[in-house]
């Protein structure tokens, strides 16, 4: 009999030796969270400054078979129109080989006002050659020149002023001169002729010339000089004396030329009737 249970109890014993034994747990263990992806910052191409000159730099009108297109304009005298004459009150600048620098004189608030005032009647406004065209904007069959010349103020301002002249007696002869604001804020765009009559554009809402000076910016006109998004287009016809506008100024945006204009914008928005009370 105790045989009998001495090979049982062995039998069992084998049973649990055999029996494999599982890893402790550890219920304080914590799991490891993946690291977070931080998202790089993906590089955006700065945009492009526009050039605002293409059009008046671009090949068309260039050359012309009347004496005026041999003229030298890069050596010459300009008149000064209003607001750019001189501090002293002179009223030319002259070009040699197509440009003439600024004159700059440094002044300060604890200089003797009498040499202060002195100083700022030396400054001048410089110039630059743009370009020449020559067309005919007095239908009288023969090319007049529309020479632009930028004005150099020693700063990053781009006003410009627009000659048209005549070849008359031998020289030519200046029938209009007319100023232009800074890139978006009236600068000029472009010149050319049709149908009779001179075609102007000026960078902005309904900014246009008028007389020798150009228009300044209509209400809700705001944008930055370097990029204008839009530009109104004038016509003006000679009367044998003066240019005078002719029909509706059209404002286009820059980015669609072709769509719908608006017509005297700033009749429309400048009006009192339209504000707001």
């Amino acid at each position: 009999m105790r045989y009998v249970f001495y090979i049982i109890a062995t039998a069992i014993l084998g049973v649990s030796c055999t029996r494999p034994v599982e890893p402790p747990t550890n219920d304080s263990s914590t799991t490891l969270d993946a690291p977070t992806q931080v998202p790089q910052p993906t590089a955006v191409p700065t945009p492009s400054i526009p050039n605002l000159q293409a059009e008046l730099t671009d090949d068309r009108n260039k050359t012309t078979t009347s004496p005026i297109g041999k003229f030298d304009f890069k050596n010459y005298t300009y008149e000064l129109p209003r607001g750019w004459q001189n501090p002293d009150g002179s009223t030319e600048i002259t070009l040699k080989n197509g440009k003439i620098a600024p004159v700059e004189t440094a002044v300060d608030e604890d200089m003797d006002p009498e040499k202060k005032a002195e100083a700022k009647q030396q400054r001048r406004i410089g110039m630059t050659f743009v370009t020449a065209k020559f067309l005919d904007v007095t239908s009288d069959g023969a090319d007049e020149a529309i020479v632009v010349l930028k004005i150099e103020t020693g700063g990053g301002a781009v006003p410009q002023i627009a000659y048209v002249f005549e070849w008359k007696g031998g020289k030519p002869e200046l029938i209009w001169p007319f100023r232009t604001g800074d890139r978006a804020d009236g600068g000029l765009k472009d010149v050319r002729a049709e149908n009779g009559e001179l075609v102007i554009e000026l960078y902005g809402q309904d900014r246009f010339v008028l007389g020798q000076n150009e228009t300044g910016k209509i209400t809700g006109d705001e944008e930055q000089l370097c990029c204008p998004t839009f530009f109104t287009r004038s016509y003006y016809k000679w009367n044998g004396k003066n240019f005078l506008m002719q029909r509706k100024r059209l404002t286009f945006p820059v980015g669609d030329p072709t769509a719908p204009p608006q017509e005297n914008l700033g009749d429309i928005v400048n009006n009192p009737k339209n504000f707001k009370k």
